[in-house]
């Protein structure tokens, strides 16, 4: 018989203690896809409210000229 294994729930690193600032490139690089795009919280594991968090200093970051619009 087959056996199944819960997946272990992705905790959300913000939570955790780590900060995401639009300063940090390579942090910031972590949550875009290699086109540039933004990733979900399915792939990111962040809550909803850090999620955001994110989004806006990816934003900044682009704003800034720190990371490209589109690779």
């Amino acid at each position: 018989m087959a056996e199944f294994r819960r997946k272990k729930k992705k905790i959300c690193q913000m939570c955790a203690g780590k900060s995401v600032d639009y300063k940090d490139v390579p942090i910031i690089n972590k949550y875009i896809n290699e086109k540039g795009k933004i990733m979900s919280r399915r792939m990111t594991g962040a809550c909803s409210k850090h999620q955001r968090h994110i989004a806006e200093q990816i934003k900044y970051a682009r704003f800034m000229a720190l990371i490209p619009f589109v690779k």
